[in-house]
């Protein structure tokens, strides 16, 4: 166990030295050097694991163990590498160097699956620079289109296929999964919250992912001399914005029942300190345990927009992600408890408040999935802290799940 978890420690403290932000954070955005750097580190470590290596069409990593019985569908384990900006060490590396581990695992062992396993690690989950989230996983099951792909941007106007040129990926390669390739999905992540340190147990076993839904709001005014132009004269795009954006928290307090929602993300155009707005472009997430309570968080939200029309304001909306509610597989929530109880290790049922690419997957295969506690549940900032001593418990539960899943001998 020691060794395994040296292993881990230096995974994730190797993952954390590739930011953009050195001293304040995980700043690792999808396709940039960063992305480069660490994306190399993963392909190399599952080459050492006796794992055959590839890339799709989005530049998720793939490395392959190969089953007695190759054209079998995979157990995959994996989890994303992407980060929030000033973000933490753990959210997603975690779980991938998890799913190393547990092929590792399999290597030292002599472990012979008769189910091909497949380590997996994801690209774009937080949505930190093409927006709308779980890009990756999205673009396995289908659910984000080929045409949608190429019509993305980040804040700079490049397109994803510019940007994985940029640093020697390929855009052209096959992106869309077939499902039947996937006997199951099994995830590693952070909680993200206090409720396993708060109740001293290391292992959370998921019953079911919040619904959750993005949506992209623009706001077009009238750009003018800050000096010059009257205040009954002004179509001023940022005034609409905040009246909109203060609003909105009271439908998801009024809702209850857990529903939240958040503005994390305000773009200002011109930008200028003497220039009155012309454009304002922000994010709306909402999400909830109750599909019920998201949409009517979204009928309320439209028809806040829908009043702040006219008068020189032009508003647009445009829905970036919506996923229901998703209960997990039950049979893997079962294997995942016998085996915690089997390698000794406390564990309790968790529900998640965050969204994550099992409940993407979830859609196409069975799919399980573990959280270890976050210290303070502090998570998405530089304090960001789990015991690489959670993680080791999580690859033992993996591995000796996997080993059920691909029927190894």
């Amino acid at each position: 166990m020691s060794q395994l978890k040296n292993r881990i420690e230096q995974h994730i403290e190797m993952i954390a030295t590739y930011t953009a932000t050195p001293g304040n954070g995980t700043t690792r955005l999808t396709y940039s050097k960063e992305d480069l750097q660490t994306r190399n580190y993963l392909k190399e470590q599952m080459q050492a694991a006796g794992l055959t290596v590839k890339e799709d069409g989005f530049g998720n990593i793939f490395g392959k163990l190969e089953g007695s019985n190759p054209d079998a569908p995979s157990v995959l384990i994996g989890s994303h590498f992407d980060s929030v900006p000033n973000g933490g060490a753990y959210d997603g590396p975690a779980g991938v160097v998890a799913a190393l581990e547990v092929a590792n695992l399999f290597q030292q062992h002599n472990i012979k699956p008769t189910y091909p396993l497949e380590i997996v690690a994801l690209v774009e989950e937080e949505g930190s620079r093409f927006g709308g989230g779980l890009m990756g996983s999205r673009g396995i099951t289908g659910l984000l289109r080929k045409g949608d792909f190429h019509q993305l941007q980040d804040k700079d106007g490049i397109s994803p296929k510019e940007a994985m040129q940029d640093i020697g990926l390929d855009p052209s390669l096959p992106k869309m999964r077939d499902p039947k390739t996937m006997k199951a999905f099994l995830e590693l992540h952070i909680e993200q919250g206090p409720i396993l340190e708060e109740k001293n147990i290391p292992i959370g076993v998921v019953e079911s992912i919040v619904g959750l839904t993005q949506y992209e709001i623009t706001v077009k005014g009238q750009a003018g001399h800050a000096g010059t132009t009257p205040m009954d004269k002004r179509a001023d795009a940022l005034i609409t914005a905040a009246k909109i954006v203060s609003t909105l928290p009271d439908f998801a307090i009024k809702e209850g029942n857990g529903t939240v929602l958040t503005t994390g993300q305000l773009n200002v155009f011109p930008n200028g300190s003497n220039v009155i707005p012309d454009k304002v472009i922000f994010t709306v997430d909402i999400r909830s345990g109750e599909e019920e309570n998201v949409r009517h968080v979204i009928n309320q939200m439209l028809q806040c927009v829908d009043s702040h029309q006219g008068i020189g304001i032009e508003i647009d909306v445009e829905e970036k992600l919506y996923i229901r509610p998703k209960a997990l597989s039950e049979t893997i929530r079962n294997q995942l408890k016998e085996q915690s109880e089997n390698c000794g290790i406390a564990f309790c049922s968790i529900n998640s408040g965050a969204g994550h690419d099992a409940m993407v997957f979830s859609d196409v295969t069975d799919v399980g999935m573990l959280f270890i506690p976050s210290k303070a549940g502090l998570s998405h900032c530089p304090e960001e802290w789990s015991d690489v001593a959670h993680i080791a418990n999580a690859v033992e539960i993996f591995y000796e799940t996997a080993k059920q899943l691909t029927e190894a001998k």
